[in-house]
């Protein structure tokens, strides 16, 4: 081997490393800063619900349940939108329209999160409080999940902004999944009588399922982590209430709202220890979805596309 491939091999080997070795020193530091609020309050600090800088009583609770809730809730909504494009797109439009319906798909991923965050103050939250909830209360009023006063600002109205940003990517990993599954896998159900939609139903959504789930799971860490959108519109009120039209508050708007205003380290080793959760969450939803992701690209001649 020349000195020149040994050289370039041995960057490539320091680049590829770097990653790892990034994401290894900033768990290294939440840990080393959450230490004395776990220290303090132990397992208590995951399911207590108190949130006073002033008394120093630290419980987040209502921050993870506001993270996990109104993911669930995006997920609710953009996972059939998603799937129903990137089915649309690979067996059912015209040749001459994927591409540009598509591109448009992905360039949603391209808008700034507080973009997002505006359209939802000044359209979204009008939209839902003056439109849509004055015809959906009759009939849904009595439900749980939607009791309350509905004011605007709401873990609905989060999870519709979440919805609109994770949708690209389910849609484009959803779509690149499909892609791998054989073509002989569609012809012999076609062969075997079925119709066009039968034949996806039964047999290209089987095959890419374990790509499909990973889709979901990466669009669920997606959301599980943006800040900004969240925080203009869910209300940031630290309680847990399962009804969507009340506000809630998630762990990444309880950072960018509350870190540069921590004045006591007691505080600020909260903020971190629920950081760190976080982080953990993140990290144990993005490699489920890759795996899963890997799973159904194996093996494919075309795998290499899905990952």
């Amino acid at each position: 081997m020349s000195r020149g491939d040994v050289i370039f091999r041995a960057v490539l080997t320091v680049l590829a490393l770097l990653l790892p070795l990034l994401l290894l020193m900033i768990g290294v530091e939440l840990v080393s800063e959450a230490m004395p609020a776990a220290r303090q309050f132990g397992l208590s600090f995951l399911t207590t619900s108190v949130w006073d800088p002033v008394r120093g009583q630290f419980g987040a609770l209502p921050l993870i349940f506001g993270t996990l809730y109104s993911s669930l809730v995006a997920l609710a909504i953009a996972v059939p939108l998603a799937l129903g494009c990137a089915v649309f797109l690979t067996e059912f439009a015209p040749r001459w329209l994927r591409t540009p319906v598509a591109t448009l798909i992905e360039l949603l991923a391209a808008v700034p999160s507080v973009i997002y965050g505006l359209w939802g103050i000044f359209i979204l939250i009008p939209l839902l409080r003056d439109h849509f909830w004055p015809v959906v209360r009759p009939v849904l009023g009595h439900v749980p999940i939607f009791s309350g006063v509905f004011y605007g600002p709401s873990v609905l109205a989060a999870g519709v902004i979440l919805a609109v940003m994770i949708l690209p990517y389910i849609a484009a990993v959803s779509r690149e999944v499909l892609l791998a599954v054989p073509a002989d896998q569609r012809e012999a159900g076609l062969a075997l009588g079925a119709t066009r939609w039968e034949t996806v139903w039964h047999v290209v959504l089987p095959y890419g399922r374990a790509g499909i789930m990973g889709a979901v799971i990466l669009g669920l860490g997606r959301a599980l982590g943006e800040t900004m959108a969240v925080t203009m519109v869910i209300g940031n009120r630290h309680e847990v209430s399962a009804s969507l039209l009340q506000p809630g508050y998630t762990i990444a708007a309880a950072i960018a709202n509350e870190f540069s205003e921590a004045v006591s380290n007691m505080h600020l080793s909260s903020l971190f220890l629920v950081g760190a959760v976080l982080f953990l969450i993140t990290i144990i939803v993005n490699a489920l979805a890759r795996v899963l992701v890997w799973r159904v690209a194996r093996g494919s001649a075309v795998g290499s596309t899905a990952i």
